[in-house]
């Protein structure tokens, strides 16, 4: 499943095992757009393992312009009790600054949409930062709606740790 776009050339691809090197880079390249370099501890072995084990959590589509890999979209399949049917959660997508603003973005989130309605999906959501005016201002421009009436919440470290032991959590973190 090859997507071309007219403009600028762009080709929206799944990715393959040989991209894992540029999975790594674009998500450093996102951790540092996202002020949060220190925080992408992902291993090349970590990306090949969940894209591409016989059961992958995820999965990831590359984006080309004029030839040049310019972006992802790694996603994954989330579930809604309330409709019965999967979902597309998008959790990382990435432009590199220097293909913005040509259409690279929109490729992927069209693609993503098309393998929603192939897949028989409901919904496609992602999270973006609040203070992320552009990524906010290109949502809202393709009709997606902000679900401010709900808040994402996280357990991880040692919390994560803590609750599965039955143990306290760590006020501290």
């Amino acid at each position: 499943m090859t997507q071309s776009y007219p403009s600028d050339d762009i080709t929206i691809r799944p990715a393959q095992r040989g991209d894992v090197t540029l999975i790594l880079d674009l998500i450093r390249g996102l951790a540092e757009y996202e002020r949060a370099p220190e925080q992408a501890k992902a291993t090349a072995q970590d990306i090949e393992q969940a894209l591409f084990q016989p059961n992958p959590r995820a999965k990831a589509l590359i984006c080309s312009v004029d030839g040049q890999p310019a972006g992802f979209a790694l996603y994954f399949y989330n579930f809604s009790t309330w409709t019965g049917k999967s979902g597309i959660y998008l959790e990382d997508l990435f432009v590199e600054p220097a293909y913005r603003g040509r259409g690279a973005g929109k490729a992927l989130l069209k693609t993503l949409a098309r393998i929603a309605g192939t897949e028989h999906c409901t919904r496609f959501e992602w999270s973006v930062l609040d203070w992320n005016e552009p990524a906010i201002g290109f949502y809202h421009s393709l009709g997606a709606e902000a679900m401010d009436a709900w808040t994402v919440y996280r357990l991880d470290g040692q919390n994560l740790a803590a609750l599965a032991a039955g143990a306290a959590p760590d006020p501290e973190s």
